[in-house]
């Protein structure tokens, strides 16, 4: 795992190595082993490298035999020992025992369709000095971030926004409608930024630029798509034969990923995905793995007891931590490496999971993304229970249950039966795409036009953030797609690469940790998408055909235990230690001054928060975070 970045230089001018180096030297936690970069022709290619495998000859920026290819690459490559005997026989000559070099060849072979051919998690540039072409590309679902742009004549690309932000010419202006998307997901969807010309590649998309010889600049851009998962058509298959199956393209997907030089661990939460990744590991290997759980005092948020079943069940060499999370300290940490706004709390545990586990291990397997795949939030289930409570008559919905759910106090925890249930009915009776929305924005267009200042409506102009989403679900709805296919279809393009793989890759990558994600291989996932909604969500059972395979393999606890999740109790800091920050933070002139909010509802969600009048947990943490955010990268500069 590494951080790559490069600058090509639309005139063919040649690129200033001190201005690489500054570039990288913001990288140097995603690869603190080794250094390297590679300057001609107007292009320089920059690299910081976290060695895994071929410790000693996989170093980069690579070229090939002529040194008319060069590469420089961040991520693994599973599949590369069995793509190379074939580019071996096509001629291609090896230098390396490395998984860069067989792109490298893949490159050169089969051009831009080599990603097709790639099974792993990557982010690249390949320099082509003979057509004057610069590729980048990044992986199917998004596991390892790339960010771009064109600035002062050059474009410019890294890995972390961070490391862009080095380059003198690229701006720092903020765009008002990133801005509002934040405020509505947690996070600013691909392909934007916070800052205005500053880019995101999504995932599954490549990019091509070539670069005239003549100095006349360059054309714009060329982004396409390579890959998109597939839920049609349906496997026609038996309970016994898909547990077998997905038994079999589990357990190759997990050998694949212990391949390493490296120690090698894995995240042990006591959820189903990372028990059952542990489990095959174990089966795996001929001596115990290491495991890595972290825990909390209070008990709501606490996993341990179910980490040290599976831990104990396969004799793991395993370790564990007990951490009152310091939020005060951890958060000027975690808004520095994020680089732009990011509302998930749980960005604090998976921090700290990941410190404790570098100290022992380079490389940890983990169990994300079996919710996305096999049908795991709650809100998959409350969405087929909101098709039922319709077919309730309208007049006893909105003339008893709807009137007795507004008597439910609004202060009720997320995690409060009474609140879910709150929340459940505000959207129940709405279209499928909105009621989704609803359930999984922060802020509604409504708290929107009460929170924003008529100054800053008026610069957003009228921008629809709901609309991102609300596309996707509709694309998916209109493909043909069941109920559930539309939710899992809309979560695999939203929140998986935004959100969650955004939080691994960031709280793993700032301890030189890297992680890898056997349920996010592509073959498991198109797998799993194929296969009858039954198998996936029954009744009231999420995860069926998982929990069926891990019947065999995991406690008896562990099955039936309820969804916990990976929090941290925000809502309670926020009115206890953390509400001094809140407030100084939130009210104060300087925030105030910027003129994106009303006053007076900035005081109105602390207070009733404070108060316990209602729960503004994850609003009050997006809008703490944001001006955490500004802080940082736009006021300090």
């Amino acid at each position: 795992m590494c951080g790559i970045a490069g600058i090509v230089d639309l005139k063919g001018r040649t690129v200033n190595a001190d201005l690489l180096n500054r570039l990288c030297s913001r990288l140097m936690h995603r690869g603190p082993d080794a250094r390297g970069i590679q300057i001609s022709d107007g292009v320089a290619l920059g690299h910081r490298r976290l060695s895994i495998i071929d410790l000693d000859g996989g170093r980069q920026p690579m070229g090939n035999e002529d040194g008319t290819v060069w590469i420089t690459f961040n991520g693994e490559v599973y599949n590369y020992l069995e793509l190379r005997p074939s580019l071996e026989s096509s001629g291609h000559r090896f230098a390396t025992r490395s998984d860069t070099e067989v792109i490298l060849h893949a490159y050169e072979e089969y051009g831009s369709g080599c990603v097709g051919r790639l099974r792993g998690m990557f982010a690249f540039a390949i320099w082509d000095a003979k057509d004057r072409t610069l590729f980048l590309a990044r992986d199917r679902v998004g596991k390892k971030p790339l960010f771009y742009t064109s600035a002062g004549g050059q474009f410019v690309f890294a890995s972390e926004l961070q490391s862009l932000l080095e380059h003198p010419s690229v701006s720092r202006g903020l765009d008002p409608t990133a801005l509002d998307d934040y405020l509505t997901y947690g996070y600013v969807p691909s392909p934007k930024t916070i800052f205005q010309n500053v880019f995101k590649l999504p995932p599954a998309c490549t990019l091509t630029l070539v670069v005239p010889g003549d100095g006349s600049g360059s054309t714009d851009p060329r982004v396409d798509t390579y890959w998109k998962l597939e839920y049609e058509p349906k496997l026609d298959i038996t309970e016994e034969e898909a547990e077998e199956q997905l038994l079999e393209v589990m357990t190759e997907a997990v050998r694949l990923r212990m391949i390493a030089d490296v120690p090698l661990g894995a995240l042990l939460s006591g959820g189903i995905d990372s028990s059952l990744v542990v489990a095959l590991m174990s089966r795996l290997s001929d001596r115990p793995i290491k495991t890595f759980s972290i825990g909390f005092e209070e008990r709501a948020f606490n996993e341990l007891p179910y980490a040290r079943l599976v831990a104990e069940r396969y004799g793991t060499d395993h370790h564990e931590l007990v951490v009152r999370p310091n939020a005060l300290e951890i958060l000027p940490t975690l808004v520095r490496h994020y680089g732009e706004p990011y509302a998930d709390s749980s960005a604090i545990p998976s921090y700290y999971v990941s410190r404790l586990t570098r100290q022992h291990v380079t490389v940890a397997l983990n169990g994300d993304g079996g919710d996305e795949s096999f049908a795991g939030y709650p809100r998959y289930f409350g969405s087929g229970l909101a098709e039922s409570y319709c077919r309730i008559p309208r007049t006893l919905r909105s003339g008893v249950i709807e009137p007795l759910a507004a008597l439910i106090p609004a202060s009720l925890r997320s995690r409060n039966r009474l609140g879910q249930a709150k929340r459940f009915l505000q959207a129940a009776s709405q279209p499928l795409d909105q009621r989704y929305l609803r359930w999984v924005t922060y802020f509604t267009p409504e708290r929107k036009r009460q929170l924003y200042s008529p100054e800053y409506r008026q610069v957003l102009n009228g921008h629809d953030a709901d609309a991102w989403l609300l596309h996707m679900i509709r694309e998916a709805n209109h493909s043909g797609f069941d109920r559930l296919d539309c939710l899992l279809a809309t979560d695999v393009r939203s929140y998986l690469p935004e959100d969650l793989l955004v939080k691994i890759d960031i709280a793993t990558m700032a301890n030189s940790l890297e992680a890898r994600s056997p349920l996010l291989d592509h073959k498991v996932m198109e797998f799993a998408a194929r296969l009858p909604a039954r198998l996936k969500l029954r009744g009231t059972t999420s995860k069926y055909l998982l929990k069926r395979v891990a019947r065999k393999l995991l406690p008896r606890q562990n099955l039936s235990r309820r969804k916990m999740g990976f929090g941290v109790p925000v809502g309670d800091w926020l009115r206890g230690e953390l509400r001094p920050l809140l407030e100084d933070l939130l009210l104060s002139p300087r925030t105030l001054a910027r003129g994106y909010f009303q006053p007076n509802i900035l005081r109105r969600y602390v207070h009733e928060h404070a108060e316990r009048c209602q729960d503004h947990t994850h609003r009050l943490w997006a809008l703490l975070w944001l001006e955490l955010w500004h802080r940082e990268f736009v006021d300090s500069r």
